[in-house]
């Protein structure tokens, strides 16, 4: 009977072992949520349901989209960190939350790099800069003159501390002297770049294309370390005006709370890279006016690494205290 009972046990532990493997080998098998630090209708919120729904088609199960918007996505990451860790709670994100908080505030809910675990990146939107259309301007040299030539008496509008930074490290290191305009949104700065009540303003190329198309709007730079490919005329702010290591724009990419099993990381990553490849995802990515980006979980590591370094002597450079 003893002998009997051992069998038994033995192969229920078997058994028990042979479904847990299957279970973990099975994911997804319930529904996934990604969330996302920024309201419905913004970039990120856009690119976010655009892979959600071709996570769905890929893996089968459905990829919801949670937004919880507020404090520059703090609430958004917190709760993402604080999550389990068994890949069925994603953080679609940006430089916001991973390069930007960590120097402007004092003390945040999450660790950029500790409470993550990153799966792969998705998207850069470029940064531009870019002048009220009645300046006599055509050139980022031209404007920097310009801008001599009137010190004290230009404003520059920004939206969010991600585009003040860039906007202020310029107007530092080039000795602009000119204001800064704090403003709720993009919309509302670019209104009033456009109205003169500021002259100049940083801005991601999606929000600005409308204003470029019609003339109300000019850009003269990009402040990537690249040219960007959604508008390759447009020179880097290291080409034009040779500030060096000048390389600030929004990506945005997919994680994971820290401690995420390495094989459900790996299908992630290698599921997301494979629609980022698909002519059609890459098209509509475009069409919102960003730059594909696709990178495994170890590139994104780097990145997000190499960005958080970067933006913080940026905001050195631009002399912002954290709050």
């Amino acid at each position: 009977m003893i002998r009997r009972l051992a069998i038994l046990a033995s192969a229920f532990g078997l058994m028990a072992l042979g479904q847990t493997a299957t279970a973990q080998g099975a994911y997804p098998n319930r529904p996934v949520r990604i969330v996302v630090g920024f309201g419905p209708g913004s970039g990120s919120d856009i690119a976010a349901r655009m892979i959600a729904e071709e996570m769905r088609l890929a893996l089968g199960q459905p990829f919801v989209v949670d937004n919880r918007p507020g404090a520059s996505a703090q609430i958004a990451a917190s709760h993402v960190a604080k999550s389990p860790a068994d890949g069925y709670t994603l953080f679609f994100t940006s430089n916001s939350s991973h390069s930007v908080n960590p120097h402007i505030f004092k003390k945040l809910p999450y660790d950029p790099i500790a409470d993550f675990t990153p799966v792969g990146g998705v998207a850069y939107f470029p940064f531009i800069l870019a002048v009220n259309a009645n300046i006599p301007v055509k050139t980022a040299q031209e404007f920097v003159s310009y801008a001599h030539a009137n010190k004290g008496k230009l404003n520059y509008a920004y939206g969010t501390p991600a585009v003040q930074i860039p906007a202020e490290a310029l107007n530092r290191l080039l000795k602009l002297e000119a204001v800064g305009i704090p403003y709720k949104s993009s919309p509302g700065a670019l209104t009033d770049v456009i109205g003169g009540q500021a002259q100049f303003l940083v801005v991601d190329l999606a929000s600005a294309k409308s204003h470029l198309q019609s003339g109300r709007l000019r850009a003269l730079a990009v402040t990537t370390s690249k040219r960007s490919a959604l508008a390759p005329e447009l020179p880097t702010i290291e080409e034009t005006l040779g500030l060096r290591d000048f390389d600030l724009a929004a990506w945005t990419g997919i994680f994971g709370p820290a401690g995420m099993p390495r094989d459900v990381t790996d299908k992630l990553s290698s599921t997301l890279l494979q629609i980022l490849t698909k002519p059609d995802v890459r098209e509509r990515i475009i069409g919102i006016g960003a730059e594909p980006t696709p990178s495994d979980a170890a590139t994104f590591t780097a990145l997000v690494r190499r960005q958080l370094e970067l933006w913080g002597r940026k905001v050195s450079d631009a002399g912002i205290q954290p709050e």
